[in-house]
């Protein structure tokens, strides 16, 4: 396990590959653990980092530092701690929030990100995530197979207030807007089998500025990354691909994800 000490507290990560900087970056629901295969992939080119943000897995519980804010906070304290330059990020539901809080501070930073099931709003996702007890998510959100229950292992250890606290900053700062015309470049994943995040309608998706694409992943739910990571990956890797700047909407030159785009 490595760790860094962060302002006193202490935070989990996992490092493997070589190359430019890739950071994952979890949701409600797990840790660092669901990104594993993901990680495998992109450490062919990239050095590939995954943090537990406060809360979970195998960071500090504080709830002092579990705003939007302070989660962000943590993703740049580390950047500096590891001497970590421009950076893609890969965030799903929660950690895409952070993520997004993230490129609003710093967004000369951040050469790229996708963004996996994230609400645009607070109504969009399910009330039963702010009800609901981690292994009731758990039952709810995953496919229940082995995989399933090795990559959210760590669930147990998430403490609620964090996804609370999380949620409560969705609904109390309107965070798209702040980051939509910021020109980092943005791709949109969603599973349209997610019964935890609805996706974003169709005039909103319209609306998006040309260096932002949505793609939906047919026949997957909340975590497209451990019930179809072949698929996944191979979105991630085109993505990344790509070269620094360029709009990800040149992914639908791809016959493969043409049949995907909503």
């Amino acid at each position: 396990m490595s760790a860094i000490i962060i302002d006193g507290a202490m935070v989990h990560y996992e490092a493997l590959g070589r190359g430019r900087p890739i950071v994952f970056l979890h949701g409600w629901v797990g840790s660092w653990r669901y990104w594993i295969n993901a990680m495998q992939v992109a450490s062919t080119s990239f050095r590939a980092y995954a943090i537990d943000l406060f809360g979970f897995g195998d960071t500090m519980r504080d709830p002092s530092r579990y705003s939007l804010e302070r989660q962000a906070d943590l993703v740049n304290r580390f950047l500096e701690e590891m001497g970590i330059g421009k950076v893609a990020l890969v965030g799903h539901d929660l950690g895409a929030l952070v993520a997004f809080s993230y490129i609003k501070q710093y967004p000369k930073s951040v050469d790229r990100m996708m963004a996996v099931n994230c609400p645009l709003e607070y109504d969009s996702v399910n009330a039963r995530v702010r009800t609901s007890s981690m292994q009731d998510l758990v039952d709810w959100l995953s496919n229940r197979s082995p995989e399933s229950a090795s990559a959210l292992a760590d669930a147990a250890k998430s403490d609620p207030q964090a996804v609370s606290a999380s949620l409560a900053g969705l609904q109390s700062a309107d965070i798209f807007p702040s980051v939509r015309n910021l020109a980092v470049p943005c791709l949109f994943v969603y599973g349209p089998n997610d019964p935890a995040v609805s996706m974003p309608s169709q005039e909103r998706t319209d609306s998006f500025p040309n260096h932002m694409h949505q793609i939906n992943l047919e026949g997957a739910g909340h975590f497209p990354m451990i019930e179809n990571p072949s698929q996944f990956n191979r979105l991630m890797t085109d993505f990344l691909s790509l070269d620094s700047g360029v709009t990800p909407r040149d992914l639908q030159l791809k016959e493969e994800w043409k049949r995907r785009v909503r």
